[in-house]
């Protein structure tokens, strides 16, 4: 529903029908298959790849606030990718793939930062410890930008669109672009769902079960990374997705990442397709970025989840 919605609704009306009728009206094929397509399939694997990054860090980490925005992991990946623009770094042997593989370096580096210093603050690793260092390393990071930014001649709009969040006028060049590194993410988190589940009872249980608990944590933080950093590689950061939608998805589905992690891919694409959509129909011509309205969305749930759970720790 949400594709053909996506495909269909804009201020040029696209039927259906165009995508088994081309020919037939050369203005509404080339709208569909130049503009419509690649955008909604781009928004569809962003939010697929950061729903599926924040379900396995929410996994991972036993805590429904963590997802790649509040843990810093999006800001990480911004400055990997800001910083690929800002020196146009360009490697013969990555390629077109340079900007991803850099954003998700970015990504884990972030990532690694804010576990240590959780860790060395708190060893147990609360949850409001978690949430204030991924704030602290947000912040850094973002100062990071900034300087890039006030630096920056030339490739200053180039940066400025990127970072507001949106997937407008990127085309199939960019699905080409992240697809190889969102296939591998998901592929290398859903291998390891098994031993997401077992850790839901603690790194103890889990090494009982036979989980090789160091081996896990690091495929599962090198999936997140990767999906994490290839999403916000091509649509710039875009917060809540990754909290938002395996939070729901848990508690319509239950907590088995065999069915978590599959439909939280299905449910952050279709969100992140109708968000695309709010934001370039609510007031049309002009387009929103996309960030906007997942910020409209996500803050309040966000606000609702610490909200319960300081209540059932309090209770």
């Amino acid at each position: 529903m949400s594709i053909w919605l996506g495909i269909s609704v804009g201020s040029v009306k696209v039927p259906i029908s165009t995508l088994w009728n081309i020919g037939v009206d050369e203005t509404a094929t080339n709208i569909l298959w130049n503009i419509r397509m690649p955008r909604v399939i781009l928004a569809g694997l962003v939010g697929a790849a950061l729903a599926v990054a924040g379900t396995a860090f929410q996994g991972l980490l036993k805590n429904p606030l963590a997802d790649p925005y509040t843990l810093g992991v999006s800001s990480g990946a911004s400055v990997g990718a800001v910083m690929t623009l800002f020196f146009s770094i360009s490697t013969p042997i990555l390629g077109i793939f340079t900007l991803p593989t850099f954003s998700m370096i970015g990504a884990l580096f972030a990532m690694f930062v804010v576990l240590g210093f959780a860790k060395l603050v708190d060893r147990t690793m609360k949850m409001e410890t978690l949430i204030l260092t991924g704030i602290i390393v947000s912040s850094f990071l973002s100062s990071v930008i900034s300087l890039m930014i006030a630096l920056t001649g030339e490739e200053l709009r180039q940066i400025i669109d990127w970072l507001m969040g949106s997937v407008s006028m990127r085309g199939w060049p960019y699905i080409k672009m992240i697809l190889p590194f969102i296939t591998f993410g998901t592929i290398l988190l859903w291998l390891n769902r098994r031993e997401l589940n077992a850790m839901l009872f603690g790194e103890e249980r889990a090494k009982y079960l036979g989980v090789n608990v160091k081996r896990s944590k690091w495929m599962l933080l090198l999936g997140g990374s990767m999906l994490t950093g290839s999403a916000v590689a091509v649509s710039g950061t875009i917060g809540f997705v990754g909290l938002v939608v395996p939070h729901i998805t848990r508690l319509l589905f239950g907590t088995d990442h065999r069915h978590l992690i599959p439909l939280s891919f299905i449910n952050g694409a279709s969100l992140l397709i109708l968000c695309d959509l709010i934001a370039r129909t609510v007031i049309a011509p002009t387009e929103l970025p996309i960030g906007v309205i997942t910020s409209f969305i996500g803050a309040p749930v966000f606000a609702y989840i610490f909200f319960r759970q300081r209540r059932m720790k309090g209770a």
